[in-house]
């Protein structure tokens, strides 16, 4: 005998919850036309016009160095490295966030390497977009248009969704222009998912509202019309929505975007610690009644968590009154607050509950190209970051294909951590080491959670 499911619609579910809860009335999926139906028409009607399909076209630039074999047969005026030239579009979706200005918020993969962006309003208007920064650590990106008449999205506070809350998707999916998903906020805080590479900063919103491709940069509003999350990434092996979909949080998006603003770049805070996620073993282990949190296992010397108060041992548990569930949601948060951020920080030492505030250092990053460094690491860039138990380290990323670098087996998102067995914690300290040594190199690699050497002869 097949199992019985019972089957609630969407509409009947809003139908009970304006029976049980009149502080609901307001809502606007309670508008009650001639024929008495709970609709979310009127919401969409405002908020649609602030989404934007986007189009982009640019040209993929590979290089690969050409073996020495070729040169016993094409002669000594061979070049050293073929380039290749590779025209590309793509399509995704867009936020317009400030009407005046004529701000668009997307991600950072829909218009990376792009040399044309183009914005195509609900009216059918198409507008040439300026970008005004980008982030691909966290996958955002701000773009600028100028227009008449645009409309933008109100903003919510993402710190207070609950899993449950109602959400709306808009976004245009496979060129589907303006095409609306509905379903609830699954998750709160995903992280470690990888999406963003090793040295990423993932705090999604979760969702089983129907997220596919070209739904990247579009709208995660919830039934107020207010814009919640930017539709970001999907969880699928093949591709396709199978419902679970992930969000950038709005409040992360407005620290990100008014740094770009202002500056034309992300200028990340630093608290200088170093630590790991607290599970129920080592909470046991030291005898603490919770079970989630951030554990400190080091401060650095002069860091903003040393002026602050910080101490190793200290138990993380929330930032700015928002619980904290890890060290790797405390790392996203935090990077992605601007240097010089006050934050109020909940820790847990010796059983007692603690409150201070700390002021974040500022995270300088130094970007080269490792053709500089080294020929074994050309085809790579190379950054000043951090792992996501928050070492300082080398962030490697943009490997061109069939490069020194790739072949080399490094990997977008890898961050470099030592050299023969030395730790080196930036790109000058790894210059410097580089040069003193002509011997063999073995590179100390932190992957994701795992960690691996690789041997440069």
């Amino acid at each position: 005998m097949k199992n019985a499911f019972v089957t609630m619609t969407f509409a009947s579910l809003l139908a009970i919850s304006s029976a049980l809860s009149p502080a609901n009335a307001a809502l606007p999926f309670f508008n009650n036309d001639k024929d008495d139906i709970p609709t979310l028409a009127p919401m969409l009607e405002e908020v649609k016009p602030a989404v934007v399909s986007i189009s982009v076209a640019g040209t993929q630039v590979s290089r690969q160095r050409v073996p020495e074999m070729f040169r016993f047969f094409f002669g000594p005026n061979m070049p050293d490295e073929q380039v290749q030239e590779r025209p590309f579009r793509g399509l995704g979706s867009g936020v317009i966030i400030d009407a005046e200005k004529g701000y668009v918020v997307t991600n950072n993969h829909v218009v990376d390497k792009a040399d044309e962006i183009l914005v195509k309003l609900v009216d059918g208007r198409e507008l040439e977009a300026k970008k005004i920064g980008s982030d691909e650590q966290s996958d955002i990106a701000l773009l600028q248009v100028k227009g008449d008449n645009l409309t933008a999205v109100k903003l919510a506070d993402s710190d207070k969704l609950r899993v449950g809350d109602f959400v709306v998707a808009i976004g245009n999916p496979f060129g589907l222009t303006q095409t609306v998903t509905s379903g609830i906020v699954s998750a709160l805080g995903r992280s470690d998912l990888n999406i963003m590479g090793g040295g990423g900063y993932e705090d999604f919103i979760q969702t089983d509202a129907a997220i596919n491709r070209g739904n990247s940069g579009g709208a995660l509003v919830n039934l107020r019309g207010e814009l919640i999350g930017i539709n970001t990434a999907i969880f699928g092996p093949n591709g396709g929505n199978v419902g679970i979909g992930f969000a950038i949080p709005v409040n992360m998006m407005k620290s990100l975007t008014s740094q770009l603003i202002e500056f034309g770049e992300i200028r990340r805070g630093l608290l200088g610690i170093l630590g790991q996620d607290l599970d129920s073993d080592l909470a046991k282990a030291m005898g603490l009644e919770v079970n989630q949190g951030a554990f400190v296992r080091e401060v650095n010397k002069d860091s903003a968590a040393q002026r602050g108060g910080i101490e190793p041992g200290d138990i993380i548990v929330s930032i700015n009154g928002k619980k904290i569930r890890s060290f790797t949601e405390l790392r996203a948060k935090i990077g992605t607050l601007g240097a010089g951020t006050e934050v109020d920080l909940g820790l847990i030492r010796n059983g007692d509950v603690k409150n201070i505030t700390v002021t974040l250092d500022d995270f300088i990053q130094e970007n080269v190209a490792a053709s500089q460094i080294h020929p074994f690491l050309e085809g790579s860039t190379l950054s000043d970051g951090e792992t996501k138990d928050g070492i300082s380290g080398i962030m490697v990323s943009e490997i061109q294909p069939r490069s020194p670098a790739a072949r080399l087996g490094l990997q977008d998102g890898d961050v470099i951590v030592g050299v023969n067995r030395q730790r080196v914690s930036s790109v000058s300290e790894l210059r410097s080491y580089l040069d003193d040594n002509e011997g063999v190199i073995a590179l100390n690699v932190k992957r994701g959670t795992s960690s691996l050497y690789l041997v440069i002869r």
